[in-house]
C-alpha cells in the first residue's frame, strides 16, 4: 500500500509529460499501461515513419507503446484520385479503392486497376449492351464496317469508345481477303478477337489483341463492351463505293450506315458525277431504309405475307371480287415503292424514283451506271443479321 501511494506521485507527473506535446519533429501515438490501469492514447502524425515498440521501464509493470502510422492527407488523397483517375478512366469508386489496398501508391494501384480488369470486365458481360457506334474504314478496293456495343449512350460518347471503334475498322480494312465480295458479306467477332492491333490513345497505348483491348475499356468505362461482328463490302472494278454515316460526332463513326457500290460500263468515264449521286443515293439508304434492290429480289415469303393481308383487308370492304384485286394490285405497287431500292422516290427530289435517277446519271456521264449492290445498318441490327444468316464467312475469306 505504501508502495502504491509512493508511486502515485510519479506516475501522475509521467502521464502530464507524455500527454503534453513535443516538437522534435515526429508525431507518435503513445499508451501506457500501469498494472491493470490504461491511460487515455494520444494520437498525432507521423512523417518519420518509424515502427512500433514498447519499452518496459524497470520491473514496475509500466509499458510505453508507440504506434507510427503513414497517412496521406485529405487533400492528396484527392490529388491522387483525379491523377488515376485521368490516366486510367476507370470509375472512381475502382480508382479509389485500388488507391486504398495499395496504400496511396498510384504507379502500383495503375498496375492493380489493369488486373483487376478482366474480373470486372467479366462480372459486366452478362448484361445488355444495346448502344454502341458503328465504325468505318475504307480503301480503293473495299469497305469494312464494324459494330461496337456497350450499353449505354453516355460510353458510346466517350473518346476511348470511340478510339477503339476506330482502330477496329481500321484493323479490319488491313486482312487480307481469299476472294472478292461482290455482296455484303458479315464477318463474326470471332473473326476479329485474336488480332493484334497498335492504339496511339494516350490512355490506351502499344500493341494488344482486339480481345484484350475489349476488356480494358470495359474496365475503364465500367460497362458491358463487346464487339458486335460487321461487314465487308467490295468496290466494283469500274465505279464507285459510296458511303454515309447518320448521326456522327466525328469522321468514321456514327449510328446508322449506308453503304452502296455503283458500277459504270465505261472505264474510261469520269467518277466525279457518280460519285457524287453515289453520296445522295448512299444518304437515301439511311433515310429511305430500302429492304430490296428490285421488284424481282423481294422474296416468295415477304410479298405472300403481304399479298395475304392486303386482300384480307380489301376483303373487308365487301366489294367485287374483281375490284378487290384491283384494290390487292394497286396497295402491291405502294408496298413495292416503300421497300424495294429502285422503286423509291428520291429524297433529295421526290419527283424521281432512284430508277429514273440511274437513267439520267447514265446519260449524263455517257455510259450506263448502276446499282451493284447496297448495305444499310442500324446499331443493334448486325448481331441480328448474323444470327439470320447461317454460317458466316471468316472475314479473311469474305473480305
Amino acid at each position: 500500500m505504501g508502495f502504491t501511494r509512493g508511486m502515485k506521485r510519479p506516475i501522475e507527473i509521467l502521464y502530464k509529460r507524455l500527454s503534453s506535446p513535443v516538437n522534435c519533429g515526429h508525431a507518435y501515438s503513445t499508451s501506457v499501461v500501469h498494472s491493470e490501469i490504461s491511460f487515455a492514447r494520444f494520437s498525432r502524425n507521423n512523417s518519420a515513419g518509424f515502427s512500433n515498440y514498447s519499452n518496459p521501464i524497470n520491473g514496475f509493470g509500466i509499458c510505453f507503446t508507440r504506434t507510427y502510422s503513414s497517412e496521406v492527407s485529405s487533400s492528396e488523397q484527392m490529388n491522387l484520385i483525379k491523377q488515376l483517375r485521368e490516366r486510367t478512366s476507370a470509375p472512381i469508386k475502382e480508382v479509389k479503392s485500388a488507391l486504398v489496398s495499395c496504400n496511396w501508391d498510384i504507379e502500383a494501384a495503375q498496375t492493380d486497376l489493369r488486373k483487376r480488369g478482366v474480373v470486372l470486365a467479366s462480372k459486366k458481360s452478362s448484361r445488355l449492351a444495346a448502344e454502341g457506334l458503328l465504325a468505318l474504314a475504307q480503301n480503293e478496293k473495299k469497305a469494312v464496317l464494324v459494330e461496337l456495343n456497350c450499353e449505354t449512350d453516355f460510353v458510346a460518347r466517350n473518346d476511348i469508345f470511340q478510339s477503339l471503334a476506330l482502330s477496329l475498322a481500321k484493323s479490319a480494312l488491313l486482312v487480307e481477303g481469299s476472294k472478292e465480295a461482290s455482296v455484303a458479306t458479315p464477318f463474326s467477332p470471332e473473326c476479329l478477337e485474336d488480332l493484334k492491333m497498335n492504339f496511339d490513345h494516350t490512355k490506351l497505348t502499344g500493341e494488344r489483341t482486339v480481345q484484350n483491348a475489349i476488356t480494358e475499356v470495359a474496365a475503364m468505362m465500367g460497362e458491358n463492351v463487346k464487339l458486335g461482328g460487321g461487314f465487308v463490302i467490295s468496290a466494283p472494278s469500274q465505279g464507285v463505293l459510296s458511303t454515309y454515316l447518320h448521326t456522327s460526332p466525328q469522321p468514321g463513326i456514327g449510328r446508322i450506315a449506308g453503304i452502296l457500290s455503283l458500277e459504270v460500263e465505261d472505264k474510261d468515264v469520269s467518277h466525279d458525277a457518280v460519285q457524287r449521286v453515289g453520296s445522295e443515293l448512299a444518304m437515301h439508304i439511311v433515310a429511305a431504309k430500302p429492304l430490296f434492290l428490285t421488284k424481282e429480289d423481294v422474296t416468295a415469303d415477304a410479298l405472300g405475307n403481304e399479298s395475304d393481308i392486303l386482300r384480307s383487308q380489301a376483303e373487308s370492304t365487301g366489294k367485287s371480287q374483281m375490284a378487290i384485286d384491283r384494290i390487292v394490285e394497286g396497295r402491291l405497287r405502294k408496298y413495292f415503292e416503300e421497300v424495294v431500292l429502285m422503286e423509291q422516290k428520291f429524297i433529295v427530289d421526290d419527283s424521281v424514283n432512284i430508277k429514273t435517277l440511274l437513267n439520267n446519271l447514265s446519260k449524263e456521264v455517257g455510259s450506263t451506271v448502276k446499282i451493284g449492290n447496297f448495305l444499310r445498318v442500324e446499331v443493334g441490327e448486325g448481331l441480328k443479321r448474323l444470327e439470320a444468316v447461317s454460317g458466316s464467312e471468316p472475314l479473311t475469306q469474305a473480305a
